[in-house]
């Protein structure tokens, strides 16, 4: 070949080269404008979807996906490798993962806000239909069956995650050990197999989210015994949660959370919740019957096991709340990881302000709420107690009350 000809041959592959790389370059640049939030099948994954399906995302221009994960950790590992950008998330998650006991230690996951209070609830099989919803009557009743030989497991969602939390502070309580080294055992099921598990005897009691409680009761294989609301009234639940790099993006996140922030308003009224239970129940989304999620939604709980109904008001799930709900608040942050500390997760102290401060992004949503017009809460940092316990917690002093527990 000679030389010019080499030459030509060159540029023209080089040309045919670049315009084939084009189309793969264009390709990356939409995906990267498309943002792809993760949710478990869980009715508090509503804004997320509300925000999705009613435009809210569109009105701020962003183009949403949202994408069902499997479990929890499939939930974490997709918003740590970027996967996904953020997600409907457990609260405690973020800081389970960085203290290593949920995931690897020292990696970030990024609180925007809170998604939603209350509404998650502790399932009891039949097998202990006699303990109702007396608390006391607990401890002795798990003790009759461990002497009889049966199995007494309970189920929860993920490490150091919400529901995790809730079960061991119910079962502590009840005067039973729930810490990570005694012999009562707690397994890790996702929500969406709640159901299937208890039918099958892989466990006699579970805490998870709605719809999974209700759906236990609407199958007669278990009852509510507790909400989570009377083991804390206006607990934090869900969070938005994003991937640390994503977090970085100021203007997109600040959209992303005004948009979800008015779903969250949207769903507070309780005359818009049949809906919102009709969208969400789609086998898309949480794939439950729309009567239970609504029924739960709207505070009217059939507990199951001849108990009768009971109705939540003001107490009742919320994703909003006057602005009071989707406020992270680092005296939460700093809650969770003293029960950490509390159930043998963690054997010393971590930097609770440090971690805190790190992963919850506290001025970025109050910059938001300061465009939006909404009130933010000066309850952070105060003491507050438990519904279910009474015992104070002063987040500037963690250790006096892990002396007290």
């Amino acid at each position: 070949m000679s030389n010019i000809n080499r030459r030509q041959f060159i540029k023209t592959a080089a040309t045919a080269s670049a315009a084939l790389a084009v189309p793969q370059i264009f390709s990356r640049a939409s995906a990267q404008k498309t943002i792809r939030l993760g949710f478990i099948a869980l009715t508090d994954c509503a804004s997320l979807v509300m925000a999705k399906e009613l435009g809210y995302f569109k009105k701020y221009g962003l183009d949403v996906e949202i994408v069902k994960q499997a479990s929890w950790a499939a939930l974490r590992d997709g918003i740590l490798n970027g996967d996904i950008q953020g997600a409907h998330c457990l609260f405690g998650m973020p800081f389970s993962v960085y203290n290593g006991i949920g995931g690897q230690a020292g990696k970030e996951m990024k609180i925007a806000m809170i998604l939603n209070n209350n509404g998650q609830a502790i399932t009891l099989g039949k097998a202990l239909s006699s303990v109702g919803r007396d608390i006391k009557k607990l401890k002795p009743a798990l003790e009759k069956l461990a002497a009889d030989g049966k199995d007494t497991t309970f189920a929860m969602t993920f490490p150091g995650g919400t529901h995790d939390i809730w079960l061991r502070n119910y079962l502590a309580t009840a005067g039973v050990d729930a810490s990570v080294s005694s012999k009562q055992r707690i397994i890790t099921i996702p929500p969406p197999q709640m159901v299937a598990n208890m039918k099958v005897g892989n466990m006699l009691g579970y805490c998870v989210g709605e719809p999974w409680n209700g759906v236990g009761v609407a199958q007669d294989v278990g009852f509510t015994t507790i909400t989570s609301q009377e083991i804390w009234k206006h607990h934090p639940e869900k969070a938005l949660v994003l991937n640390k790099d994503f977090a970085e993006q100021d203007e997109t996140v600040k959209k992303l959370m005004k948009a979800i922030l008015e779903a969250g308003e949207w769903l507070d009224n309780i005359g818009n919740i049949r809906k919102a239970a009709a969208t969400i129940g789609q086998a898309q989304y949480v794939n439950a019957s729309p009567d239970v999620i609504s029924g739960r939604l709207e505070g009217r709980y059939d507990m199951g096991a001849g108990i009768g109904t009971k109705q939540f008001l003001e107490d009742r799930m919320q994703f909003f709340r006057g602005g009071k709900t989707p406020y992270p608040r680092l005296s939460h942050a700093i809650w969770f990881m003293a029960q950490y500390q509390r159930f043998g997760y963690l054997k010393t102290a971590p930097d609770y302000k440090a971690v805190a401060n790190k992963l919850i992004m506290q001025d970025l949503y109050e910059s938001v709420a300061k465009e939006m017009g909404i009130a933010i809460p000066t309850d952070d940092m105060k003491p507050f107690s438990l519904t279910l316990d009474n015992l104070k917690f002063d987040p500037n002093n963690p250790a006096a009350y892990l002396k007290n527990v």
